[in-house]
């Protein structure tokens, strides 16, 4: 019955946003707590909402200052000579722009981190996207495939959830799926290649002593006052500074941020009337954060009402004895779909081990359950699932819709995961 309630629960969620009928906040909201009533967790419903917004504060008050961060490194001139060389390179060719997206995020994302990833290279590319008139939706389905094929790294949240799950080590979980992640870094660059000869076709290749400036001059103004040239070397080093501290983990994430924003914000402005700049970043603390807090309301009832731990516990007595020796490949090609249904920690947590148990009575390795998963379960899936804040960030930066976004680029992530499951199968890291 329970697992039912969450079936019809996530159902009902996934069609309201997906027709547009409600929006994804008030979906996020409403329809858990509907179907809690319907299951008679009333009296609950309250803690289990409070805990989901425990455990999402911490990334909420991150975003909001990295948010302001890297809004005022914007304001303060900090991209423009990157944007500027950047665009000097491409000479306006839509499609190296693509291709460099791709490229710039494989290399960003080697820190694990997608709202940093995602904060850093749409607040580097939005820019050049917006001057040349490009597709956002490019732009924000290109930095999605990328770091989800980057977040199947060890110190990634996906594959340490799946070698903390089956007690494993990193080589026995990721080292054999190497080759099969290197499969997907060229397969987003085959995709950013196709993607970025379309806008090619469409836009043509643009001057940058005529067309660039042009498209300059129709861009909305620039607000000169606020650039810092003079501090520009002073913000490069304090944002190295604070990616290397976000690496290594010197303290906490949100009070990384925190600390980095007050610092560039009273060097860089340093009387209060010139901080009232803040204020041109609030749209998008607010679209994100009330998404990231909405979204703890929906996992806190989820979990708290044991929908999610019904739904694996039903899944996988579904599965007929006949295909158990397949669950390796079944495993792998559902694992980026099912990114849109269940939370990391439900799934590496709660499927992953009835998966592996299941798997090892068919005498599969259970270890190659945990590759499996990871070739999709919030790697490839990640950047598309409505139940994780980074999507939120990557949609909220580039401002396009949820629905827009996975529309546009659900069919490459699913067949980044399909590459990367033909090549496990034939370097034997997974197995029929």
């Amino acid at each position: 019955m329970i697992a039912l309630l969450g079936l019809l629960t996530i159902g009902t969620f996934l069609f309201l946003i997906m027709t547009k009928r409600v929006s994804v906040l008030v979906s996020l909201v409403l329809v858990p707590i509907l179907f809690g009533l319907i299951g008679g967790f009333g009296r609950d419903l309250g803690n289990m909402m409070l805990e989901g917004l425990i455990q999402v504060a911490p990334t909420g008050i991150m975003i909001v200052f990295a948010i302001l961060y890297f809004g005022l490194m914007l304001d303060a001139g900090l991209f423009d000579p990157m944007i500027a060389k950047i665009v000097a390179v491409v000479k306006g060719d839509p499609l190296k722009i693509v291709i460099g997206t791709a490229l710039l995020t494989l290399v960003v994302h080697l820190d694990g981190d997608g709202a940093a990833t995602f904060m850093i290279t749409i607040s580097a590319l939005l820019p050049i996207y917006k001057k040349l008139n490009m597709n956002p939706l490019i732009l924000s389905g290109v930095v999605g495939l990328a770091a989800g094929v980057m977040n199947m790294t060890p110190w990634g949240g996906p594959t340490a959830r799946a070698m903390a799950t089956l007690d494993a080590e990193a080589s026995d979980i990721f080292t054999p799926i190497i080759p099969a992640m290197l499969g997907g870094m060229v397969w987003v660059l085959f995709v950013a290649y196709i993607l970025g000869k379309k806008e090619q076709r469409r836009l043509g290749v643009l001057k940058i002593d005529e067309d660039y400036k042009m498209l300059s001059e129709q861009a909305a103004a620039v607000d000169e006052s606020a650039k810092r040239p003079n501090l520009f070397w002073f913000n490069v080093l304090l944002t190295l500074a604070l990616l290397v501290s976000l690496i290594v983990e010197l303290l906490p994430m949100p009070v990384l941020f925190l600390v980095a924003f007050v610092v560039a914000l009273f060097i860089n402005y340093p009387h209060p009337k010139e901080q009232e700049r803040l204020t041109n970043h609030a749209s998008n603390i607010i679209v994100v954060c009330t998404m990231i807090f909405a979204a703890g309301i929906f996992t806190g009832v989820l979990t708290g009402t044991k929908m999610i731990e019904e739904m694996s516990l039903s899944l996988v007595s579904i599965i007929p004895d006949s295909l158990g020796g397949y669950l390796p490949v079944l495993v792998a090609v559902t694992s980026m779909p099912l990114s849109l249904v269940f939370t990391p920690d439900a799934y590496y947590f709660g499927v992953l081990p009835i998966l592996s148990e299941t798997a090892a009575s068919f005498g599969v390795n259970p270890h190659e359950i945990g590759r499996a998963a990871i070739l999709g379960q919030m790697t490839t899936g990640f950047p598309l699932s409505p139940l994780t804040a980074s999507t939120f960030i990557l949609i909220g930066l580039t401002g396009v819709s949820l629905v827009d976004h996975q529309k546009f680029i659900f069919k490459w992530a699913f067949g980044t995961t399909l590459v990367m499951t033909v090549l496990a199968l034939f370097t034997g890291a997974i197995s029929i």
